[in-house]
């Protein structure tokens, strides 16, 4: 099994943790609300676990430009 991170935005994978076993509190998982779990959480037919966070080159370019918080993806 695997975790693997990719950006909301740009699709980019930003790191992927491979791992036999583990739990939702060592990922910070327990934090989110449902609502969050359900957008940001996801599993693959291999039993992957795909979670989409930002990374690093996004989110300099929100602060720069915060008029981009209203879009779904930075990259059209």
């Amino acid at each position: 099994m695997a975790i693997q991170y990719y950006c909301r935005h740009c699709g980019t994978k930003i790191g992927e943790i491979e791992k036999t076993a583990v739990n939702i509190e060592s990922l910070g998982l327990d934090k989110l609300t449902d609502q969050e779990r359900l957008e940001m959480v996801s599993y693959d037919p291999f039993g992957d676990i795909q979670i989409t966070s930002i990374c690093e080159d996004c989110q300099e370019s929100l602060e720069r430009n915060p008029d981009y918080h209203q879009l779904d993806f930075l990259i059209q």
